[in-house]
């Protein structure tokens, strides 16, 4: 049974067929998955007493590539503050397994519950091109912290 993140509220996601190419300077690959990242705290949702902290998050994912490719799984790295770590592993996300075209994008929102009111996630999204080159897609760690918490 796959273990997914600890989750709290909906799910929404959106591709974008319409996007142009995006353009980069210096050499472009040609299998290239660009991932950025917003993080919300859900006050609503968490609850300090208990020591469960709710946050989302937004994953916009580029295709800053040449070629034509499909996003077939993921794998997240969770932390806390007191260093426990919690991987996750599954097919797609939120329920699709996204094609996208040189230029277009797929945004989705999801969430996970921490124990503590800071942590990180990171990981990779494994794809699949069209001409079946596989490749892994990094997405970059980022906090999640509950807000004026950081210096």
């Amino acid at each position: 049974m796959e273990s997914g993140p600890r989750y709290a509220g909906m799910l929404r996601c959106r591709i974008n067929r319409g996007m142009r190419r995006i353009e980069k300077t210096g050499p472009m690959a040609a299998y290239e998955f660009t991932v950025s990242v917003r993080t919300q705290y859900l006050e609503s949702q968490s609850d300090p007493e208990r020591s469960s902290f709710v946050f989302a998050y937004t994953i916009t994912i580029r295709n800053t590539g040449e070629v034509a490719a499909q996003l077939i799984s993921r794998h997240w790295v969770i932390s806390d503050a007191n260093n426990d770590v919690e991987e996750v592993r599954g097919l797609g996300v939120v329920g699709y397994q996204p094609f996208l075209r040189p230029g277009e994008q797929f945004e989705y929102t999801s969430g996970t519950s921490l124990k503590t009111p800071q942590g990180s996630m990171k990981g990779e999204y494994f794809c699949v091109a069209e001409d079946g080159a596989q490749f892994e897609a990094p997405i970059p760690e980022f906090v999640l912290s509950l807000p004026r918490t950081l210096h």
